[in-house]
């Protein structure tokens, strides 16, 4: 690819804890980025964890993504705000709003990041590195919180640019920098590169950028595998052509986990949290009426040991009771009851796009049933949320649903009752 390109990635500054301060000093609040604290939930749930946190905090060690227990024993006096998702989508819509007045092209790359493309732009914005802190100032002075933006000439060089030091910072990261400012990085600084990686490299001596960018390459491919050999020796060298892009790909898969509160011990109480990630991923399926042929199950012990069994499905279902019949035959196959559960997740892959799918000719009653209720659920929960219908222990014996909406429910099954197709056999 071209060295013309002028790419800019910009990253906000620890996002969920800068965009809940931000709101608490337009309220006449304290900026609780001076003090020690941390976004997180219920310190007295295991699965609470810290999610962002303030440049004070970390001075107490304590790092994104540990138990906010172990926060709290770090630094007794941190001050804990719980998460609100709300909040962050609409800080996410604005300041990626400003970067699109900028960049013909912008990438969301996460909810607190994106990718501008500002190639071709020199005769609007002759000084990049300028133009970078306007957009950085700009954000900051109308919205409140910090961010700080790589530049580079491509993706990969903006985001390691934009790693270096925080907050509120412009860096560049071009061609001719890559000896002084990215070769001296340790390997484990290197996008992409993950733990198993590091260590079999370091093990072998490759313990910079500098020397995996000089390393032979069938020596690494040796060490880590020959795709991914060839992708981090790439980095390292500064070497990406991906571009890019504003379109959403489709996603390739749906998948929903959660860490329990207390160990599972049980079958009835396994499968009614089965039933429930059943019902959210195939949700968010039928959303982007997408449909699975292929189901798997994860679960984790209460000794850490990971464990998963998938199924490949005759026909692509989008149907919730069909999905979930089989990740419970599933967990049957996987667990024994005994040993105690603290993590139970679904996946749906091997997805089929609408218009895609080879039709099946037999009509399946069962399936119609389930579509109807799919649907009728599906239209309540857009209209008044999602936690206002809950499936039931067994799924088409009982829907748990408020009294305000169960008439609602009713009639949407009963709007849908004639949606049967017609089968010539």
């Amino acid at each position: 690819m071209s060295a013309d390109r002028l790419i800019f990635h910009v990253d906000v500054n620890s996002a969920f804890l800068s965009w809940e301060a931000a709101r608490r000093v337009r309220e006449g609040g304290r900026d609780i980025r001076e003090i020690p604290s941390c976004i997180s939930g219920d310190p007295e749930k295991r699965t609470s964890v810290v999610l962002a946190k303030s440049i004070p905090a970390k001075k107490y060690g304590i790092k994104t993504g540990e138990p906010v227990a172990m926060a709290l024993r770090k630094c007794p006096g941190i001050y804990i705000a719980k998460p609100d998702f709300s909040l962050y989508t609409k800080c996410s819509a604005a300041f990626k709003a400003i970067c699109r007045s900028y960049a013909p092209v912008v990438e969301e790359f996460s909810i607190d990041e994106c990718f501008l493309d500002m190639t071709g732009t020199e005769y609007i914005y002759p000084d990049p590195v300028a133009t970078a802190y306007e957009l950085k100032n700009r954000i900051r002075d109308e919205l409140g919180f910090t961010v700080n933006i790589g530049i580079g000439p491509n993706k990969l060089l903006a985001k390691m640019a934009s790693d270096f030091e925080k907050p509120d910072r412009v860096h560049t990261l071009m061609y001719d920098e890559l000896e002084q400012k990215f070769w001296v990085l340790p390997v484990s600084d290197l996008l992409m590169a993950g733990k198993a990686s590091v260590s079999s490299l370091e093990r072998a001596g490759i313990k910079t950028i500098g020397q995996l960018a000089h390393a032979d390459l069938k020596r690494v491919q040796q060490l880590i595998g020959v795709k991914q050999g060839k992708l981090l020796r790439d980095y390292a060298n500064g070497i990406d052509d991906s571009p890019v892009s504003d379109e959403h790909e489709p996603a390739k898969g749906y998948s929903v986990s959660t860490t329990l509160n207390e160990n599972v011990v049980s079958f009835d109480t396994a499968n009614r949290i089965l039933l429930s990630l059943s019902d959210r991923a195939s949700a968010r399926m039928r959303r982007d009426e997408a449909k699975t042929l292929c189901v798997s199950v994860k679960i984790r012990t209460s000794e850490f040991k990971n464990r998963s069994h998938q199924c490949v499905l005759n026909d692509a279902t989008d149907v919730t009771s069909e999905i979930y019949a089989e990740a419970k035959r599933l967990l049957g196959e996987l667990w024994d009851g005994r040993t105690p559960l603290r993590l139970i997740g679904i996946a749906l892959t091997k997805i089929v796009r609408k218009g895609s799918e080879q039709l099946s000719l037999a009509y399946d009653e069962r399936s119609e049933r389930g579509r109807k209720i799919d649907k009728a659920v599906d239209e309540i929960r857009s209209r008044f949320g999602a936690d206002v219908v809950t499936r039931g222990s067994v799924y088409g014996r009982s829907i748990e649903v408020g009294k305000k909406y169960k008439a609602q429910l009713e009639n949407d099954l009963d709007k849908n009752k004639d949606t049967r197709r017609d089968t010539d056999g």
